[in-house]
């Protein structure tokens, strides 16, 4: 996770402010999930036919109950501007397999305010780490005109609802020894606990 991290700190160097939007609504082909979070709720729409090898690979995580009591652990931005990451931090008990990388440039999906993305290094190496995105930003999405690692993040869903406990997570103080490399100053002091991830009827 900590490589995770860093790759995800280093997109976000490149990013530059955008108006925040209203968060998106959901269609009848998306799988509704409640975070319950000891900051509040938040309802996300998994758009499952858009990104099904992401989206049900988040859906394993949320029916095997692997997300209950772990954790948004870091936060980078201000106010509405930023990203905040939670989800397994590669704990053996938890972790799935990685699954295959699918690039905004294949689903249509981009990073808009409330998309959630999976936390990656290579192509093909997430798991069970994801981070919220408040605010505009297209430079996390594919770009493949560019050099190196152009593949982006894959957004899979986005939040419908409980995005004043987004932001209140980026706002909870920061340890300012914990963490290591581009990560120091970014993880939270105190963790905010996700109780439970559970489908919507």
């Amino acid at each position: 996770m900590i490589r995770h991290a860093a790759f995800l700190f280093a997109a976000f160097l490149s990013l530059v402010p955008a108006a925040a939007q209203v968060p998106a609504s959901p269609t009848a082909q998306d799988v509704q999930v409640a975070l319950d979070t000891n900051a509040g709720r938040i309802i996300i729409a998994v758009h499952i036919a858009k990104a099904p090898i992401t989206a049900r690979n988040f859906l394993r995580y949320v029916d095997q109950k692997r997300l209950d009591g772990t954790g948004f652990y870091r936060a980078v931005g201000t106010a509405d501007y930023g990203f905040v990451q939670g989800g397994t931090q590669n704990d053996p008990a938890r972790v799935l397999p990685p699954i295959a990388h699918e690039p905004t440039t294949q689903t249509g999906l981009t990073h808009d305010d409330g998309a959630l993305s999976m936390a990656r290094y290579a192509p093909g190496s997430a798991t069970g780490d994801f981070f919220i995105v408040l605010g505009k930003m297209p430079s996390m999405d594919a770009q493949p005109a560019s050099p190196g690692d152009n593949q982006g993040f894959a957004v899979f869903a986005h939040v419908v609802e409980g995005m004043d406990a987004v932001r209140s997570i980026l706002s909870t103080p920061k340890s300012p020894t914990a963490g290591e490399g581009v990560m120091k100053g970014q993880m939270l002091q105190q963790p905010v606990r996700i109780v439970t991830a559970r489908r919507l009827p």
